[in-house]
């Protein structure tokens, strides 16, 4: 791809605490494919005041947020969507002229690929995690009509908080249950952190599941998805939630909607 950028190029950005590939050459596979003027670049922070002042200072048109922004970059924005507003959790940030806007495309996302995939939300789920990605999982599975879920979370009182907030159960261990469809929303898999090859959940657990849901996009095979898929389990990776959640933020950031062979061979190529 050829990328010539001026002074009138506008500047997209993604602040996580592990930076990746994947959204960079997603986006930019896109502007280049629609002759769009933009350029997009991963980055990470340790003073989050101070990079948002900078999205506003500096112009950047939007900025994707991950792990751990989620939440604390919410004091720094001057509006919350209805999405962002109602879970309290932010992953995109559009700039119009200084104003900062946040939405939870996350939560789009992740309801689309339960519909799409036909998870029958009659499934007794577990929920590993309670950060601000968990709470978008968990919104979009009582939105999708799963009734009966456990948040599985070490810290008690974000786990009893968002176990309270959609009317689930919050524990600090599994036991002996065997839930149907076993979602992760911790680090736990992603490449370059403590535990890049620790499967989430227990190899029974796993083994007893009917399907595995994994956010982690980073690597798209994560431990707990190849054991899945070597058990014969149906599997929703991070990779398609980050390209459909992506597609949202880029429709925010440009306003035009790329078709769906344009999405599918970005996806493939932000993988490549």
């Amino acid at each position: 791809m050829a990328l010539r950028i001026s002074k009138d190029t506008r500047l997209c950005i993604s602040l996580a605490g592990r930076p990746s590939n994947i959204g960079t050459r997603f986006h930019n596979f896109l502007y280049d494919e629609l002759g769009l003027d933009f350029v997009y670049k991963a980055c990470t922070t340790s003073d989050l005041a101070a990079a948002i002042a900078g999205i506003r200072g500096l112009g950047i048109r939007g900025c994707g947020v991950s792990m751990p922004y989620k939440e604390a970059c919410i004091p720094y924005l001057d509006e919350l969507d209805g999405s962002a507003k109602a879970l309290r959790s932010v992953n995109t940030i559009v700039n119009d002229d200084g104003r900062l806007s946040a939405y939870n495309t996350d939560y789009i996302a992740v309801r689309a690929l339960l519909e799409r995939r036909g998870v029958s939300p009659d499934l007794p789920f577990v929920l590993h995690g309670s950060g601000g990605m968990a709470r978008a999982v968990a919104a979009a599975l009582r939105d999708a009509g799963f009734r009966s879920g456990i948040i599985l979370a070490r810290n008690e009182t974000t786990g009893r908080q968002l176990a309270d907030a959609y009317g689930y159960e919050w524990r600090a261990a599994l036991g002996e249950t065997r839930p149907g469809l076993l979602v992760n929303v911790t680090p736990i898999g992603m490449a370059g952190g403590p535990d890049a090859e620790t499967l989430a959940f227990d190899p029974q657990v796993i083994d007893a599941a009917e399907a595995v849901f994994d956010v982690v996009a980073l690597p798209p095979d994560t431990p707990v998805i190849r054991y899945a898929r070597a058990q014969g389990k149906p599997v929703i990776t991070g990779a398609e939630v980050i390209a459909l959640q992506a597609t949202e933020q880029f429709a925010l950031y440009t306003g035009v909607r790329p078709s769906e062979d344009q999405i599918r061979r970005a996806s493939e190529y932000a993988r490549g």
